[in-house]
């Protein structure tokens, strides 16, 4: 029973490719970071804790979208470099964007 989960688990994982939604943005990102299968694995761990929260706590998954996904991952990149930069003794300056 849960090889047959995992499969199903990892054949949607892989249904993302193409997918604009968030789960699809971050599949894609995972693809860019390690090689495919690995990143099937993950994007099927992240939907198997979806399932589970919302069978457990009754919540309802609501996508934000691919555009709000990459929003928020720029945000926490942003955060980090400005966090690393101040370690260092620097500081992030942005430039201008062209018109």
């Amino acid at each position: 029973m849960a090889l047959r989960a995992a499969q199903s688990l990892r054949l949607a994982a892989a249904a993302l490719r193409s997918s604009k939604s968030a789960l699809g943005a971050y599949f894609r990102r995972m693809c860019s970071r390690m090689d495919k299968p690995k990143a099937v694995t993950a994007a099927a761990h992240k939907l198997a804790r979806l399932i589970y929260t919302m069978l457990t706590k009754g919540q309802e998954y609501t996508d934000q979208g691919q555009d709000y996904y990459e929003e928020r991952y720029r945000q926490r990149v942003l955060r980090a470099l400005s966090q690393r930069a101040a370690k260092l003794g620097m500081q992030m300056v942005p430039i201008a964007q062209p018109a």
